[in-house]
């Protein structure tokens, strides 16, 4: 039995697909890509070793629409941060996206709650969080495994405007 609180999350979830949906079927192209700006970030995994990133932050709804759609590589130690607050579930595809990304969805307390490794590029699969999230980190496929990120480990980044 669906929850007043489950209803609500799943419309939430619904009304993003669908404006997720209509940007990316509004002619949205290479040359069109948004201006990012960039920030650095570390993931320090439970035995302390670190691991730094730069990322382009997707802040408004159009930034995150876009995403790395169209992009045919990333340089290693690199990728996208969608900052969300409040935090609250979400959830990604792959549509216009080229290469195998890893997600890693974000705890309010800056865990990692969640990791999805190579997702496939193109793909329309929803890829819920599964859990309200206050970010989520898209990386080359594979950095996960290569570094051996986990569930727990901690994100730092300075506050996003």
């Amino acid at each position: 039995m669906l929850n007043k609180t489950n209803l609500m999350i799943g419309i939430a979830a619904l009304v993003f697909c669908i404006v997720i949906f209509m940007a990316s079927s509004s002619g949205q192209n290479p040359k069109d890509r948004p201006h990012f700006q960039h920030s650095n970030l570390t993931i320090t995994r439970s035995d302390g070793k670190t691991f730094p990133f730069s990322v382009e932050v997707a802040e408004t709804q159009q930034d995150q629409a876009y995403g790395l759609m169209f992009i045919q590589s990333l340089p290693e130690n690199s990728g996208m941060i969608f900052p969300y607050d409040p935090p609250r579930e979400i959830a990604f595809w792959m549509k216009n996206t080229l290469i195998p990304l890893d997600m890693l969805f974000v705890r309010p307390d800056h865990t990692i709650g969640r990791i999805v490794a190579n997702a496939r590029p193109q793909d329309l699969t929803p890829i819920p969080s599964e859990e309200p999230v206050s970010a989520v980190i898209e990386v080359n496929g594979g950095v996960a495994h290569k570094n051996d990120l986990a569930v727990g480990d901690k994100v730092s980044f300075p506050e996003i405007p």
